[in-house]
């Protein structure tokens, strides 16, 4: 049975899908990077909840671009038969760099045949000027171009909290730059950070969508091994969110989101080498139908909840259940 999601919410692989024709999909890379929060520029340690294996499993492994996208190439044929990919640049900060080495990265990248883009992971604070005129130069050549920012949440409370090195501040400075030169932005977003709750998520939403953004990621915060939140979970001064809160807080989210944003991610995952908690962080497709069946009984979809709801299937008359019966990415 084909999962009701599509119907409700305006998924990254189905809007590729109507845009290329076919199936298009992100090849993670890990380009070697570090982090400014990391290397004493900004910090050191990072972000409290931060163990980068837990959003790039390869991040301990850097082998040529090349070869990343190929060994990408061959699970991806296997899995799905995708034949077009987008270069998804993920660990650390991937414009934490000289342009002069921004530009060999991003262009060995591109130089493979079947990769029709680029989506660039990095930090609102590390966005010059000149990196988005790089990226601009690529969208121009007709190169799919994404710039993801990781703000997290727009409560400067809550970034100093897990020691981010950065306010909503220098994030709406990023993506106002980065608008301004028609560069598409997608922004992540954690629920259930120390000191939050719902209506924190709701707020940080609303003030990401008053800028102006093209896509979402949401992530459920999960406490992984070799973090300092792992220390204070064991501490009992962090207590994760329940599935049945996520899902909740995350179908909240979707209604007061526009139906022509794309949310390119709706949960996050840790393998169980390093997961600690919750459990349920485990299992992708366990939380994306929940927020699916969630949707489903509240007969609900994204952008229901605002002043003037668009039926998203009206829309643009999509009809993608039809379609693709049978797909899950």
């Amino acid at each position: 049975m084909s999962s009701p999601l599509p119907d409700r919410i305006n998924t990254f692989g189905q809007d590729l899908l109507r845009r290329y024709g076919q199936r298009v999909h992100k090849l993670a890379i890990n380009a070697g990077f570090t982090c400014p929060n990391r290397d004493g520029s900004k910090g050191r340690g990072g972000c409290t909840f931060c163990n980068n294996v837990s959003f790039s499993p390869n991040a301990r492994q850097q082998p040529d671009i090349s070869e990343q996208i190929a060994a990408g190439r061959r699970v991806m044929a296997k899995r799905t038969g995708a034949r077009r990919f987008i270069a998804y640049f993920q660990a650390y900060t991937n414009t934490y760099a000289d342009v002069a080495s921004l530009s060999e990265m991003y262009g060995t990248a591109l130089a493979e045949p079947d990769v029709v883009g680029l989506s660039i992971g990095t930090r609102p604070d590390c966005v010059p000027d000149a990196v988005l005129d790089l990226l601009c130069r690529y969208r121009d050549l007709g190169h799919e171009v994404w710039l993801e920012l990781g703000l997290q949440s727009a409560f400067d409370a809550t970034l100093d909290r897990v020691n981010r090195g950065h306010g909503f501040g220098e994030y709406r400075q990023a993506v106002r730059a980065a608008r301004a030169r028609g560069l598409k932005v997608c922004t992540h977003l954690i629920v259930g950070l120390p000191g939050e709750d719902g209506a924190h998520a709701r707020n940080s939403l609303a003030r990401v969508l008053d800028l102006g953004v093209d896509g979402l990621k949401l992530h459920p915060l999960h406490v992984v091994k070799g973090t300092r939140l792992a220390n204070d979970w064991r501490r009992g001064g962090y207590q994760p969110w329940s599935l049945a809160r996520y899902t909740q807080t995350a179908a909240d989210l979707v209604e007061q989101t526009p139906a022509d944003v794309v949310y390119h991610r709706l949960t996050g995952t840790a393998s169980p080498q390093i997961l600690l908690a919750p459990d349920w962080c485990r299992f992708k497709w366990r939380v994306i139908d929940g927020i699916a069946a969630e949707l489903v009984q509240r007969n609900t979809h994204q952008g229901s909840a605002l002043a003037a709801p668009l039926q998203i299937q009206e829309k643009q008359a999509w009809n993608w259940s039809a379609r693709l019966a049978t797909s899950r990415h």
